[in-house]
Formats: C-alpha cells, structure tokens, sequence
C-alpha cells in the first residue's frame, strides 16, 4: 500500500500559485521559502467562510444541481493523481456520478476563472481516484456579493492541460532549475515574493 503521508503530492493550492507564476513552485517546494499567507486578507476571509459554511450548510442539498447526498470538508490524497487537499463537498448526484463543488470568495465574472476551473478538475480526479466513481463536472461557488454556483465539465482538454500543469510543477521540483516569471507583471504587485524574485 502507498503511504499517501510522504509519497510526494502537491495541494490544488500550489497548483492555483503555479498557474499565476510558475516561480510560486520554485520559492515554495524548491527553496522552501514559505509565502505566510496567513496573514493575507483574502486567505484569512475564505477560511471563516468554509467555517461557516460547514456548519450551516450541513444538511443543505442543491437539489437544482440533482444532489441526493454529500460530504464536507473531505481530505483526500492519491499518488496516482498526486495530489492532496481537502475538498469543500463531496456531491452525490442522482445520476450516479459524483462531483466537486468549492467555495471561491470572489465575485462571478460571467465564467468559472482557468484556476477555479483547474482547482476543481484536481478535485474531481482525487474523487474518481478515491471513490471509484465517475466524474463528468465539478462546481464553484462564487460567494461574494451573492451567491452562483457555475458548472466545469471535466472535458478530455482541461484533464490534459491539468496533468501537463502537474508535470510541469514536478519537473521545477526534481531539476531545481528557475522557472520563468509571469508574463502578466501585474501578479507581481502583491507577490510576497517580489523582493527576492529577480
């Protein structure tokens, strides 16, 4: 059996960081230079709002999605996917397929965002990995100011282009070698990185 505690994983966490600059990859995993995002507002907000979430979301099924059953706040790991998190709900849908749904503290722009999209794709193959079933679709729900939950179909495409973004962090891992920034500078504003990042 596979101990899933120290084979090596990413969180969809590290993903989402990867996505906005691979150097994320490189400063975390490579140098292991830890980013505190404890003390970013944004973070310390979509934590109270998972908490809470949890507690008054309990037994609340979306019976317009075809829920019938769910999990909450359900850690997952695979070797296979290498992957690792917690998963905000699990769905049980009445089409027998299953499906993730995440909690985003960001207002809706008319479609899912490529990272929540990529997240949930991460989420929806740990659940086909862990639970034996299939996954066609995963959710997100955008909270802030209102609530709307999109849907992302798990298509062949963003399955590929999540295990080359996969790849791509572990090659940055095992080579040691700096990746290149981002090409939209304006991710570096806020970076925590920025000043040692050349």
């Amino acid at each position: 059996m596979i101990d899933t505690e120290t084979s090596p994983m990413l969180t969809p966490s590290e993903v989402v960081e990867h996505i906005w600059c691979p150097r994320f990859t490189y400063f975390m995993n490579v140098l292991m230079i830890p980013q505190f995002e404890d003390r970013r507002y944004k973070v310390l907000k979509g934590r109270e709002i998972h908490k809470r979430r949890e507690k008054e979301n309990r037994d609340y099924l979306r019976k317009k999605l075809g829920v019938v059953n769910k999990e909450q706040a359900v850690y997952l790991a695979s070797p296979k996917v290498r992957v690792r998190g917690i998963v905000d709900e699990v769905l049980f849908l009445d089409d027998g397929t299953m499906a993730p749904l995440d909690f985003k503290y960001t207002e809706y722009q008319e479609r899912a965002f490529r990272t929540h999209a990529i997240q949930v794709t991460l989420y929806g193959l740990l659940i086909e990995e862990v639970y034996q079933a299939e996954v066609i679709r995963g959710y997100v729900a955008y909270i802030r100011g209102g609530s709307k939950v999109v849907e992302v179909p798990l298509s062949d495409e963003i399955r590929e282009a999540t295990g080359q973004i996969l790849d791509e962090m572990f090659s940055i891992i095992h080579t040691g070698k700096l990746p290149r920034k981002t090409a939209n500078r304006n991710h570096c504003i806020d970076c925590c990185y920025k000043n040692i990042c050349v």
